[in-house]
Formats: structure tokens, C-alpha cells, sequence
């Protein structure tokens, strides 16, 4: 049920096109959306039933507002600015981790034909996606066979190995003329435009030319030539033959989630294919749209010579919106591929949704199961703190942040323990809550939902001592307990503390258990760094001439300060040390040596 704000707000939408920012308890945008009529779409998310997946979306919203735009048009470029700037956690955001490679000629005074994954607007001209790096790889040294740009990032002050293969003009030492460059980038794009069957005409006509003349290692490499291009680009099936360049959507809805496959047709052929799996919150076309935007503004993917959709798509606003041609076919191959694509994409919404399921049963599940048991909010955000030290030396904490169930290691943290003596562990956990939460009061960060302690009642007690009583805050602290085999026993919480009865076979136990984990490795890690460091740096200390730079340079040459310690002079001297000083080092070794016997 929407709070009394949210219910103001709603009787006041207006009936214009616009952008919706909704916003959870701590005033973060948790989703972004555009709507033709905003009174109408943003009502529908509190009104009627929801599946548990928008339910959870809703449960999370305190507040929203909303910007209006002057045409649906602009409400959808707002909408992809607003998702990149707010990285809202239930919008759809396509990373950068389903990148193709390209081929590129770069904008250069001497050009080079490069393979890239990042697609910038540099001047360069660029053509793919190909189906992986090995076709990329086979097709740019076929075409550094045919065509010798130069191969070197910077310019050498002579002819290399390649200029002797003919493979390169050596512009390094011989001036080439930006007229054979153009010739060349010409010839190259009209090959990877589907001009191929050119080239290898020409080849083999100038294969015969030299046969006749008995030229025959020229006819023979003119041969090698043609084979590679029968290879590299002749091995599939031609799926259209008019050579255009295009990209075929389709989607599926199940359940509440929506698969786009994308199909990348190159040169007449079905190369490749895109698909992408999410929850959906709203209309299925609005979503698609916003897909599409997200797809070439913000994924760097390179815009074909046209692309085509399903029926029932707005391809008049698409074609305006990207500026390129937009078909939505209605009989032949054409047709064909758009619902190849939608039949992929329901056998795939089908085979992943089993495991989707199971994945968002061991992460938000878990938090909602955790949240039932204690009786508290669903902890979407849990931060866990851990110690550790060698007989109060070296003492650090750290933090580890999970989110949604799963782990945010850019919100990880380590600490050095300053104010509190070394074997106390209450007031290294006292020192390390008022240092993390100052920082997040200070600064304005998300406060998390639970606070999870390695340790019991009094490490417990610490915290809460910093919090509440300290800091003034209100955030549930839990306890994790250990058994005899130093495994997960018990979830501890409450004034007086309690044992929360969770089921060893549950979600919510298996979520603590990789928290605990993980914060328990991330500071015995810390901690062995921290040790690490500090062995070589007492090992050498008050040697004169060994500083800092000195002796990270012989940790990092002999790996080990016992190593360094059982080093001869020469073998010093191989780490970069000066004479003089290897024999200093030596010395106070072997003196140290005797001082022990």
C-alpha cells in the first residue's frame, strides 16, 4: 500500500508524456522509466496485483518524481540519460562484458588495420561485429596479405620483417603517398562490405597472367591468396544475398522477464547473436525501446545499414530517434529472420528461467527470508566487519558490502586499528564502527539495513555502544557465532541477545555463511599483505642507504625476506643493488646470523 506522500503525489500526475524516478527509504533511485501519460503509468504501479518480482520493486519505493517532456520521443532520451547517470539497480543496464570484436582502420597520417572492442568516434572506420576473436584474427591477416598497410604502433628507424614479406610499405623510411593509402582503405572496405568475390577475381586473373608468363612462385602466392579468401570468408551459408549489413530484434515475455535476441547479419550472413535476459516492470514495447537506446547510444555497438524489428514496434519513432533505416517486414527471408529471433529467444527464456529463479531465490530471497526471521526490513544491504591479528601485532578490520544478496566489493573496506590497544578486539570493533559510520554520515553514504559482526555477545555490544548510543542511529546488529570447526553455528541478535532460529538448510543461513566467508577472507588477506610488508621493513630497518623503494625492489626481485637474508653479494648486486651496499646488507645478515647462535 503507498504511503500517505506517494498517494498526494499520485492525485496530482499530470496527463503528459514524461520520466519517473522512483526512490527507496534512502532517497536512491532504484528505478527509471518514461511513460506516454504519466498519471497512467506511474498509478499502475499501486494499484491492481503485482507477480512477487514488482511487488518487491514496490515495496522498496518511499517516493518518486517525475519530469515532463514534450513528446515521447524526448521522454525516451531523457529516460537513457537519466538510467546512465542514476545506475538505478532495477533497470536494465547492458554492460560493457558482451562485447565483439571489430576490425578497424585507424585515422592515421599511415593508417593500420587493428582488431578492437571498443568502438570510439575517432575518425576510424570500423566494420563487424565478427563472431569472435578468432574470425576477427583470420580475416586481418588475410587482409595483410592482400593489402600491406603498416603493421607497427610506433615507427621504427628501419624497414622491418614485414616490409621484406610485402606486407607493408615501409613508410618508415620511404614516403608513401596519401593517394596509394586511400587506394588501399578503399579496396578494404568494398572486401569487408561483401566485395570479396572482386578481389578473388582479380586474383585469379592475375594467377593465370602469371602462369603464362612462368611466373609461377608469383602465380603460387596469388594462389595462397585465393584459398585464404575461400577460407576465411566463403565457410558459411549465405542467409541473404543482397550483402546488406543489418542487426534482426526479437523478444519473448515469460513470467515476469523479458529475452531480447539480436541477430548481426554481415556480408549477406547470420554471424553472430545477442542475447540479453531481464525482469520486467512494465509494457513490453516501452521496455524494448528502452533496450534499443541502451543498445547503440550507451553499449558502443556500431549502427548497420538498417535493422529489423517485430510487428507491433514503432518503427516511425525508432527511425527517427536513431536515425537509420527501420523495417518491420511483412513477408519473405526477411520475416523469416525476425522470427528466427523471437523463436530463440523463448527457447532461451525458457531454458534460463529455472536458473534465474534459483538465483533470486539464493540472493534478494535470502535477504527477505533473513528479514522475515528477525523481524526486522528486508537487509538489501548488509555490511560485515571481521579483526584479525598475531598476538595483538599487526591488528586490522575490514568490511565487506553485500547488496541485493551478493557482494559489492567496491564498497569493501580495510582498516588499520590506531586508537585501540592491539589485543583488544571490543575496542578495535568500537574504533573501526565510529570510523566506518562517521565516514558514511559525513559524506552522505547509503546506511546499510544490518550490520553483521564476526563475533559474539561483546563485539556486539561494542557496536552497539558506537551506533546508538554514540552516533544516534538506528540499524539492527547481528552476531555470527562459530562452532567447534570454526563453521557457521548461529545468527545472534536482539537486547537481550537471542539465537535466531534459522534452518541450517535455508537460503537466509546459506547468504550469512558466504558473508562471513567473505569478510573473513578479505581480512586475513589484508592482514598477511600488511604482515608481509612490515617483515621486510623491520628485516631492513636502519640500514643506511635501504629505503622504501630499496626494499620493495628486493622483496619483489627474491621474493621472500628469507631469501633476502641467505642472498650472496652477487646475487644482491643482480637485484639492482650498488656494491657497496650489497656487501652493507650482506654483512648485517650474517651478523644477525652469529648474534643468534
Amino acid at each position: 500500500m503507498a504511503n500517505e506522500l506517494i498517494q498526494h503525489k499520485l492525485a496530482i500526475l499530470p496527463d503528459q508524456p514524461g520520466c519517473y524516478l522512483m526512490k527507496d527509504r534512502q532517497e536512491t533511485v532504484i528505478y527509471v522509466g518514461k511513460a506516454k501519460v504519466l498519471k497512467n503509468r506511474v498509478r499502475s504501479y499501486f494499484t491492481g496485483s503485482h507477480d512477487a518480482k514488482t511487488q518487491r520493486l514496490v515495496g522498496e519505493i518511499v517516493d518518486f518524481e517525475y519530469i515532463v517532456t514534450n513528446s515521447e520521443k524526448e521522454a525516451l532520451i531523457l529516460e537513457l540519460n537519466l538510467i546512465k547517470k542514476h545506475d538505478p539497480k532495477y533497470n536494465i543496464m547492458l554492460k560493457d562484458d558482451k562485447t565483439y570484436p571489430y576490425l578497424k582502420i585507424t585515422n592515421e597520417r599511415h593508417p593500420k588495420l587493428i582488431i578492437t572492442r571498443q568502438v570510439k568516434r575517432d575518425k576510424g572506420k570500423y566494420f563487424g561485429p565478427y563472431p569472435n576473436a578468432y574470425a576477427a584474427s583470420a580475416t586481418k591477416k588475410l587482409l595483410d596479405r592482400l593489402y600491406p598497410l603498416r603493421k607497427c604502433h610506433t615507427m621504427p628507424d628501419r624497414a622491418c620483417l614485414y616490409y621484406h614479406m610485402g606486407q607493408c610499405l615501409a613508410p618508415c623510411v620511404k614516403p608513401v603517398e596519401k593517394d596509394t593509402y586511400r587506394e588501399m582503405i578503399d579496396d578494404i572496405s568494398r572486401f569487408l562490405n561483401g566485395g570479396f568475390r572482386e578481389v578473388k577475381q582479380d586474383l585469379v586473373e592475375k594467377m593465370s597472367e602469371a602462369a603464362e608468363n612462368l611466373e609461377f612462385e608469383r602465380a603460387k602466392e596469388y594462389r595462397d591468396q585465393i584459398s585464404h579468401i575461400e577460407t576465411v570468408m566463403e565457410k558459411q551459408k549465405m542467409t541473404m544475398n543482397d550483402f546488406t549489413n543489418r542487426d534482426v530484434f526479437g523478444y519473448a515475455i515469460d513470467k515476469g522477464w523479458m529475452c531480447v535476441q539480436v541477430f548481426f547479419v554481415r556480408q549477406g550472413k547470420l554471424i553472430e547473436r545477442d542475447v540479453s535476459l531481464f525482469p520486467l516492470y512494465r509494457d513490453p514495447q516501452e521496455e524494448f525501446m528502452t533496450f534499443l537506446g541502451q543498445f547503440y547510444e550507451q553499449s558502443n555497438h556500431v549502427k548497420p545499414n538498417e535493422i529489423l524489428l517485430p510487428e507491433g514496434e514503432d518503427a516511425d519513432l525508432v527511425r527517427e530517434w536513431l536515425d537509420m533505416r527501420v523495417l518491420i517486414p511483412q513477408r519473405g527471408k526477411k520475416k523469416d529472420l525476425v522470427a528466427l529471433a523471437k523463436k530463440n529467444a523463448e527457447i532461451a527464456i525458457k531454458e534460463k528461467f529455472q536458473l534465474l529463479e534459483r538465483q533470486e531465490e539464493r540472493t534478494v530471497g535470502a535477504c527477505a527470508e533473513l528479514g522475515e526471521a528477525m523481524n526486522i526490513e528486508t537487509p538489501l544491504r548488509i555490511e560485515a566487519f571481521d579483526n584479525s591479528h598475531i598476538q595483538g601485532a599487526d591488528a586490522v578490520s575490514a568490511m565487506v558490502a553485500f547488496v541485493d544478496g551478493k557482494p559489492s566489493k567496491k564498497d569493501y573496506r580495510k582498516y588499520k586499528t590506531r586508537s585501540a590497544s592491539k589485543p583488544d578486539d571490543y575496542a578495535a570493533m568500537r574504533e573501526v564502527i565510529r570510523r566506518r559510520y562517521t565516514r558514511v554520515l559525513r559524506d552522505n553514504l547509503p546506511l546499510p539495513d544490518l550490520i553483521v559482526i564476526d563475533g559474539g555477545k561483546g563485539q556486539m555490544e561494542s557496536a552497539r555502544e558506537i551506533i546508538e548510543d554514540e552516533l544516534g542511529l538506528s540499524i539492527p546488529i547481528a552476531g555470527l557465532a562459530k562452532d567447534a570447526k570454526h563453521q557457521t553455528s548461529q545468527l545472534l541478535y536482539g537486547n537481550p541477545v537471542e539465537v535466531v532460529p534459522l534452518k541450517r538448510t535455508s537460503e537466509a543461513f546459506y547468504l550469512l555463511q558466504r558473508i562471513q566467508d567473505e569478510v573473513h577472507r578479505f581480512v586475513i588477506t589484508f592482514h598477511r599483505q600488511l604482515r608481509g610488508k612490515n617483515s621486510i621493513q623491520s628485516a631492513l630497518d636502519g640500514l643506511q642507504g635501504v629505503g622504501p623503494k630499496r626494499k620493495q625492489q628486493l622483496l619483489k626481485h627474491f621474493g621472500s625476506v628469507k631469501r633476502i637474508k641467505e642472498a650472496s653479494i652477487d646475487e644482491l648486486k643482480e637485484a639492482g643493488m650498488p656494491e657497496g651496499l650489497s656487501q652493507t646488507i650482506y654483512q648485517h645478515f650474517q651478523n644477525e646470523t652469529l648474534s643468534t647462535e
